[in-house]
């Protein structure tokens, strides 16, 4: 290899000729512009580039050489992606059409036939060399606009993801510790397996769609999405509705249901609390059913919990919150993320540090925005400014989706802003200027009330900032009482100064409606209407108790190969048949029996018979299995009776479970009803 030695400052080119002439000729022609360097085949210039591919401006190629031709270098060139950045000009005797055809097919982008003309070659040289650099500013133009498409796109989920901790009352770091953990739990389950087939680019799509995991808690009613404690059972099961709700919410976004960031964010929403042993909410999902993504965002969110200080309890350490999930104490995950866990963890815990340290949130971007319009201080670029606005109206538009009256007060100067909706439903202007005498602060509030909220936020601090207070307030002309719930708003200075509020309406007696349809919405699978495994327990231990008689059955049964459903049609079909089988259960109970889905494909009927059992069962057997489109329903059912059991509920269903489970052991698509000479469950099966 001979390299001619010149100005660093000249482009360089690479010339690929088994001919010493030829290389000397073109190296005469063009050194005075490049620098030149020169190897005898395709073999040595792919060690060149392997080192040095950066460097190059052109590669001037032959085709006829030996130990590695042209045609197998530029093979070569495609393979390691050089051909995108390195721009090829063939040079060659060889002139049949099928060589010229195959070389631009390559990637070259011109050909010159020998013998060549000094003028030709300096020029189509040129003129390949300033095609390729104009290009790459394209392509570099392109890449920048799409880098800040993307970076708009993570703002947009970011900003609406976090207004939604902002009224749970969480930091606005649990939104970046989701994206955090599952970009690197992603990045090394793609480095252990390929069996999911995760995509570079789905990594990025997955982690804008994890901020997203939270926002059905938008519908959770503010006393138990903040209450300061652990939540009862029955607050627990309206808190579960929030993935559900989540979901429903992707859903019903008009024309966007085919977009794949609204596929798996609806994933993540609905599923990211199932758990791989299947006992997880809202639909007991189990192992591969639940998708991958929904999957390691599961993971992120436990861990973040753990590590994130509640009003009920401390944060643990790093090391204490991955010693408990690989331990196994906060439930059952995939074997695979587990690893991964194991395999970040250290890195993890820096990586959290420092963006922790770094991060700041939307409330900081809307208050910026606030400030640069009131002040008139448009010191940063045009850009920045304009991305900053575009922020503000994304948390203006969700802050409308909620349907509640939202305020922004601030101080200097004194500006009330109400949300697009709260202003139409309250009939006032959007933004009201001195709202202690406008109708706002003298009408809705009574002048001695706004005074009051305004003073006790006014006396909050930086590290104690929420405010919750009762008014009767008057709206639409009519007096109710309400609740508002505000949060006070400080400069980020050495001494934090108090700036203003954000800050909600709530009207007490919709919001105890609400509560109580939630309460009922508890009791029942939202995916069948049926009744869910808790309510149905708490219904038949009282039907157990208070009837001496006992004259009942317990059915209990799943699908048999329900994963298919899933695996071959997609889990939209296993859902039409699960509601299917909850229609068919309908059709075959009356309205005094108790019938309810367990999760999954596990579904149980409670019901009184009066003489003989069998004839009973079977009619619901047989009304129950049918074939659904391509799908046969079939069932394995176990069924105990009440007289067995000593009236207690654990026994019963204990009973129900060892039958099903002899089914199983038989072949399945039957059922047997429990005797005390059914062999016990394995461990397996328990």
């Amino acid at each position: 290899m001979n390299q001619n030695k010149a100005s660093n400052a000249k482009g360089k080119i690479l010339i690929v000729d088994d001919s010493e002439m030829n290389r000397a000729i073109l190296s005469d022609m063009l050194s005075d512009e490049f620098d030149i360097v020169e190897v005898e085949n395709g073999l040595e210039a792919s060690a060149v580039l392997h080192n040095h591919e950066q460097e190059f401006s052109l590669v001037l190629l032959d085709i006829v050489m030996p130990v590695m031709d042209g045609f197998e270098f530029l093979a070569v060139m495609n393979e390691k992606g050089w051909i995108k950045s390195i721009p090829v000009v063939m040079i060659s005797a060889e002139t049949v059409p099928s060589y010229v055809d195959r070389a631009y097919d390559l990637g070259v982008l011109d050909y010159i036939s020998r013998p060549f003309d000094e003028r030709v070659v300096r020029r189509r040289v040129m003129s390949t060399i300033m095609l390729s650099s104009k290009q790459k500013e394209l392509s570099y133009m392109v890449a920048d606009q799409m880098l800040e498409k993307e970076k708009n796109s993570q703002l947009m989920v970011e900003i609406l993801s976090n207004i939604v901790e902002f009224r749970n009352g969480e930091s606005g770091l649990h939104v970046l510790h989701i994206r955090i953990l599952t970009e690197m739990l992603l990045k090394r389950l793609l480095e252990k397996t390929d069996k999911y087939g995760i995509s570079r680019s789905d990594i990025s799509m997955i982690c804008n769609a994890s901020a997203l995991h939270d926002i059905g808690k938008i519908a959770v009613p503010s006393e138990i999405l903040n209450k300061p404690g652990r939540l009862t059972k029955e607050e627990f099961e309206i808190m579960k509705t929030h993935a559900a709700e989540g979901g429903d919410m992707l859903k019903s976004i008009p024309l966007r249901q085919d977009e794949p960031l609204i596929k798996v964010a609806y994933q993540i929403c609905r599923w990211h609390h199932e758990r791989y042993d299947g006992r997880g909410y809202p639909d007991g999902l189990k192992g591969e059913e639940i998708p991958i993504a929904a999957q390691v965002v599961a993971l992120a969110d436990v861990y973040d919990a753990l590590t994130s200080k509640r009003v009920y309890k401390d944060a643990y350490s790093h090391e204490k919150a991955v010693s408990m999930i690989l331990g196994g104490e906060c439930g059952t995950f995939n074997p695979f993320l587990m690893e991964c866990l194991n395999d970040v963890s250290d890195q993890l815990k820096e990586e959290f540090l420092s963006n922790s340290q770094d991060h700041s949130g939307e409330r900081e971007i809307v208050t910026t925005v606030e400030q640069m319009l009131d002040k008139g201080d448009f010191g940063i670029s045009g850009r920045t400014l304009k991305l900053l606005e575009q922020e503000r109206t994304k948390y203006k538009f969700y802050a409308d989706m909620s349907h509640e009256i939202q305020f922004e007060y601030t101080v200097t100067p004194e500006i009330l802003i109400l949300s697009e909706w709260g202003a139409q439903y309250l009939n006032m202007p959007e933004t009201i200027y001195n709202p202690r005498e406008d109708a706002f602060g003298t009408e809705v509030f009574n002048k001695e009330d706004f005074d009051k909220l305004l003073t006790r936020l006014r006396h909050t601090s930086p590290k104690n900032p929420n405010v919750e207070m009762d008014f009767v307030l008057t709206i639409n002309g009519r007096n109710q009482w309400s609740k508002i719930q505000a949060r006070s708003m400080w400069t980020d200075d050495e001494k934090a100064q108090y700036t203003g509020a954000i800050g909600k309406i709530v009207d007490i007696h919709k919001e105890r409606e609400k509560m109580e349809q939630l309460t009922v919405m508890a009791d029942h699978d939202p995916l069948t209407g049926l009744l869910n495994h808790r309510a149905a327990k708490r219904y038949i231990s009282s039907v157990l108790d208070s009837d001496s008689e006992k004259k009942y059955i317990l059915l209990f049964f799943d699908l048999d190969h329900f994963k298919q459903a899933n695996d071959t049609y997609g889990h939209q079909f296993g859902d039409e048949v699960l509601r299917c089988v909850s229609d068919k259960i309908r059709q075959s109970t009356r309205g005094s029996d108790i019938a309810a889905r367990m999760g999954g494909d596990e579904f149980l009927i409670f019901m009184g018979y009066r003489d003989s059992i069998e004839p009973q069962v079977r009619r619901i057997f047989d009304n129950i299995t049918c074939d659904y489109r391509e799908f046969p329903i079939r069932l394995s059912m176990g069924v105990a009776n009440a007289k067995e059991c000593n009236g207690d509920y654990e026994t019963l269903f204990k009973m129900a479970d060892q039958a099903l489970y002899a089914v199983k052991r038989a072949g399945r698509n039957s059922y047997r009803i429990y005797d005390s000479l059914l062999p016990p469950l394995t461990e397996d099966e328990q």
